[in-house]
């Protein structure tokens, strides 16, 4: 206890401060009034405050948040408190003798409005770090030993966070019986000062023993005041301050006060038919700062302007636009994200096509989510929780993979919780017509339209062929716009001669001029295509993009190039590039590719999906820094990162053996010429003549869905055989057969409209865990025959469960490898493949070459083979030894391993909606997260974070950064100077996504507590009340 006494007492010694009597407070004349004071007065002042000042010192300022402090730093029980004064009132009716003291206060408060004029000090709060920034005339005056409060800034500087609330109720009622006074508006308008506030500057000299010892000096006079109504308030803001008010910093508290005036003002706005958009396009004046700060966007190019000014956009229509790549399209669609949440308060969902993608905006957004108050949920491979988490107070950004989204989707549906997203953005609109993932993307924004008419849709992309048709599926309105920040040069490339696209020319080209490049024989035999001739133009001043048709053309290329350019050019960044060949080295435990090897050190490298995904992020971080200077890829990275180049070079008209579409065509060279970076962009497409020609300019409602769904508008020209309701009724069919779905009557064909259906528990699981169709009865089947001999002494059998089905059709196991690795297991891991069908005879005599008579299920062996592959896997943790050791590229490896990861979560929902299959509830949870991760447990939380994969997080580990909450709390300065290759914008970006997921989480426990605490609605006393009302 007296520990504790001594620190309260040091607490309120240190913190405690001259203040002006609650009377001079509310009674005191503006600023103005202050400096137009009687000389004559002043010299009186100057003459009571310093005697004053021989009794009075007071301790340097110190920041302490009020969080410490029941009050903050304000001391209620003080000689200058509000108790303190009502004591005074007190005594002065029973006649006391205080006359001493109270004119001691006057002659305070007089000194107090004098010194305001003269000495000031600024205190700039950032964060936890205190700025103390002292005028150089106020640096002569430090012989002073007055302290000088300015009354209107200081008066809620002092007032703890539970009385600022009291005060602002007071300003609300004053304002509503008839508007505040002059003074009052003053008083107010110095409440959001955040960041400068106005402290004496002598303050910082004086010790702290001189407050103590007058303490006690007070202590003699305070012993004679009366006890009644002293007691009596003592205990009542006790109680009061003891209540469950949340206690905020005055900061924090100030800013968000700021913020939340300027979203209400954004909200009315918005909601308001006035031409009047805000501060910046309805919303907080802090968007703009933050896009400055993080992004660097000072001004809106016009045509966004535009498009974010449109009456479509104001009344919340849908909307597509179109724009060429690079145009600035994802800035406008992340406006009207941020309007929706921040200003109508309602989440949203940002549908992109690849994982590398959502990772990437993740990154960008997350910092955005911590200064504005939202969260960036990842729903891509694994990540991502179904039906998401209902928060009531903070809204959610959803950022998914078309898959995800459409599991989203569905879950929010289920769970009658769709009218809760307010917007759904789609990046590559044109993917819809493209495949399977075409056909999920569709189905997903059919399932919006149906069911929720309240959510608004925006699709983008920078190529759209069929408008019209996109048009009527969406009920959208169309924007587009030939706008490009940075010139596009389009050329031909036939033999040795260069042509310039150009549509007003007869044949759609004109000639440019010859290529001028020396070959020598064999060098022609090599490069027949003079890609070394186009390449030597622009490196390695510039970078350049070489798009091939296939993977091993990438890696031979970037091979061929490199023998034929000088040693000069591994003089350029050569420090850097070594830097690059460690780093590769250090994320593959000492692993290098061969052709990366000798490429790298010319500023060469290849990029396709048979890299890792560490190696594909130190490559493109080498690029985009300008160490490499030329990449070989595949038509992947057009959709991919943001990887732009002053040239980009299509080695031939085709994606693998297709040939090009124009939205492929036109999405590679949009990575040409990219704004701020470029100040022109050249594409050159390479062809050969025989290509030159090729170039190219109730059952009732259910069939009322599918009238509203894209393939209803385009059914007329894709199958003219066929009308609607004959596919429709194909269909149902077809997932009745399934045991999908179930028809409650079996009408004659007159009376199909009267028809009922309903989903079957095998179809809400497949609907829940998005299994593919055509493979969710063999799944069911899989599962089922598993439990009968379910082998637990180690992974392998939940590892072949959940292998996914499409990845074993694609496979051609190596059968020496196999029966090898088959022998190597042990005599219960052998049993697995027993009781999935495939026998030790059947594989060993495949490896020898021996005829097999017994029909065996190709996709079932070569699905087991998948599963030793991710088994060793996942007890080696290492890609390249396992790659040698099944002979398979290591990017096909790390896929198959993506691949088994997303499948097993999807395996997990479809198990939770059966009851038979609870023992897999309890089994595939822990399975996801190591196929997810694949790295070693103490890793795990540290790849939590969106960018920080295996490399980065050994690192981070390593560096003692083990844990969510180090890295949330980690200086970016500190981890450059930590962490070996990091770049600032990297620390910037790890800092922010750890925050967010940090804040995901607190909250989520938070309002799990708040769950547990609150009252049942059901509740028995609280229904027959409610009755009893009634």
């Amino acid at each position: 206890m007296d520990e504790g006494g001594s620190r309260i007492r040091r607490r309120v010694s240190v913190r405690k401060r001259n203040r002006p009597s609650l009377d001079s407070v509310f009674a005191a004349s503006p600023a103005t009034e202050l400096k137009h004071s009687d000389e004559e007065k002043d010299d009186e002042e100057m003459v009571a405050g310093s005697r004053r000042r021989k009794t009075v010192d007071v301790q340097p300022v110190e920041i302490i948040d009020s969080e410490e402090d029941m009050f903050g730093d304000y001391d209620s029980f003080a000689e200058n408190s509000f108790l303190a004064q009502v004591d005074d009132l007190e005594q002065k009716y029973l006649q006391l003798p205080e006359h001493r003291n109270h004119a001691t206060d006057h002659a305070n408060e007089d000194l107090c409005s004098e010194s305001d004029k003269h000495n000031t000090l600024n205190v700039t709060v950032v964060g936890d770090c205190t700025e103390l920034n002292i005028g150089d005339h106020t640096k002569n005056q430090s012989r002073h030993e007055d302290v000088s409060i300015e009354p209107e800034a200081d008066i809620l500087y002092d007032v703890p966070s539970s009385q600022v609330l009291f005060f602002e109720n007071l300003h609300n009622s004053s304002s509503d019986l008839g508007g505040p006074s002059t003074e009052e508006k003053d008083w107010n308008s110095s409440f959001p000062k955040t960041v400068n506030e106005e402290l004496p500057v002598n303050s910082r000299e004086q010790p702290q023993q001189t407050v103590e010892s007058s303490s006690k000096i007070r202590t003699s006079s305070d012993a004679n005041r009366g006890k009644s109504l002293k007691d009596h308030l003592k205990s009542t803001m006790t109680g009061n301050a003891k209540a469950q008010t949340p206690i905020f910093s005055r900061t924090k508290q100030l800013k968000e006060t700021l913020l939340s005036e300027e979203i209400n003002v954004a909200k009315k706005t918005i909601e308001s038919s006035s031409d009047d958009l805000g501060p910046f396009y309805s919303l907080p004046s802090k968007v703009r700062d933050l896009y400055v700060q993080f992004k660097g966007i000072e001004k809106l190019y016009e045509w966004q302007h535009t498009c974010l000014t449109l009456k479509s956009v104001q009344e919340r229509k849908n909307l597509i636009y179109s724009l060429p790549t690079s145009g600035g399209k994802t800035l406008v669609a992340e406006i009207l994200m941020l309007q929706e949440l921040l200003c109508r308060r309602r989440d949203v969902l940002m549908i992109l096509p690849y994982v590398a993608i959502v990772q990437e905006k993740i990154s960008g957004l997350s910092s955005f989510g911590i200064e504005l108050g939202f969260f960036v949920e990842e729903y891509a491979g694994s990540k991502g929780k179904f039906p998401p988490i209902k928060r009531r107070e903070k809204k959610s950004l959803y950022i998914a993979t078309i898959e995800k989204g459409h599991s989203l989707v569905n879950s929010l549906i289920e769970t009658g919780r769709i009218s809760s997203l307010g917007l759904v953005v789609v990046d590559e609109l044109h993917m819809i017509g493209e495949g399977t993932r075409g056909a999920i993307l569709e189905m997903t924004l059919a399932k919006i339209l149906y069911t929720s008419k309240t959510t608004q849709i925006i699709g983008m992309s920078a190529t759209l062929n069929n408008v019209e048709d996109l048009q009527k599926f969406l009920q959208a309105e169309y924007y587009t716009s030939q706008f490009r920040p940075v010139e596009l040069k389009e050329y031909l490339k036939i033999n040795d001669t260069i042509y310039e696209v150009n549509s007003r020319a007869e044949n759609g080209m004109t000639f440019s001029r010859l290529l001028n490049y020396k070959y020598s024989d064999t060098l022609k035999k090599m490069d027949p295509d003079h890609l070394v001739a186009l390449v030597t133009e622009v490196i390695p001043s510039y970078s350049c993009l070489v798009f091939c048709p296939t993977k091993k053309n990438c890696e031979n290329v970037a091979e061929m190039i490199c023998k034929s350019l000088s040693k000069e050019y591994l003089k350029h960044k050569e420090k850097e590039k070594q830097e690059v060949i460690q780093n590769l080295k250090n994320v593959s435990g000492g692993n290098l590719c061969r052709v990366l090897r000798h490429t790298i050190p010319f500023g060469v490298a290849y990029h396709h999906s048979g890299l890792t995904s560490d190696e594909r992020k130190l490559l493109e971080e080498a690029y985009s820094t300008g160490v490499l200077c030329l990449f070989t890829c595949t038509s992947t990275l057009a959709a991919g990162v943001n990887l732009p180049a002053r040239r980009v070079i299509l080695r031939a008209p085709y994606v693998a053996k297709e040939f090009l579409k124009r939205n492929q065509y036109k999405q590679m060279i949009g990575r040409a010429g990219r704004a701020g970076i470029d100040s022109v962009g050249e594409s050159i497409l390479i062809l050969q003549e025989k290509d030159k020609q090729q170039i190219a300019t109730n059952l009732d409602d259910i069939y009322r869905f599918m009238s509203g769904t894209f393939f209803g508008v385009q059914q007329k020209v894709l199958l003219k055989e066929k009308s609607l309701w004959e596919i429709t009724m194909e269909s149902l069919r077809y997932l009745t057969e399934k045991g999908l779905l179930q028809k409650d009557t079996m009408c004659g064909s007159k009376e199909e409209f009267q028809n009922n259906f309903h989903i079957t528990k095998l179809g809400r699981a497949s609907f829940k865990g998005t299994i593919d169709l055509a493979y969710c009865d063999i799944l069911y089947r899989d599962l089922k025959k598993g439990l009968e001999g379910l082998m637990l002494e180690s992974l392998l059998h939940l590892i072949y469960l959940t292998t996914p089905y499409d990845m074993a059709s694609q496979c051609d196991p190596d059968w020496m490898i196999y029966f090898r690795q088959f022998n190597q297991l042990s005599p219960a891991e052998q049993n697995v493949a027993a009781l999935v069908g495939v026998s030790e005879n059947f594989i060993g005599k495949k490896a020898s070459g021996q005829a097999i008579r017994k029909k065996v299920d190709k996709n079932i062996v070569n699905r087991l083979y998948l599963s030793f592959i991710l088994y060793t896997l996942l007890k080696e943790t290492n890609i390249w030894s396992v790659s040698e050791k099944f002979n398979m590229p290591r990017g096909y490896i790390q896929s198959l391993l993506s691949a088994a990861a997303a499948f097993s979560s999807c395996v997990l929902h479809f198990c939770e909606e059966l009851e038979e299959f609870w023992v897999y509830r309890a089994l595939l949870g822990e399975l996801t997260k190591k196929l997810t991760y694949c790295v070693k447990a103490e890793l795990i939380p540290l790849m939590e974070v969106t960018g920080v994969l295996e490399g980065r997080a050994r690192q981070l580990y390593n560096a003692g950064y083990k844990s969510l909450t180090h890295l949330a709390n980690a200086n970016p300065e500190v981890l450059i100077r930590t962490i070996d290759h990091l770049s600032r914008r990297q620390a910037k970006q790890i800092v922010s996504s750890a925050k967010m997921l940090l804040h995901e989480k607190a909250e989520a426990l938070q309002e799990e507590v708040e769950e547990l605490l609150r009252l049942p609605s059901d509740f028995p006393g609280l229904v027959a009340s409610s009755t009893e009302k009634a």
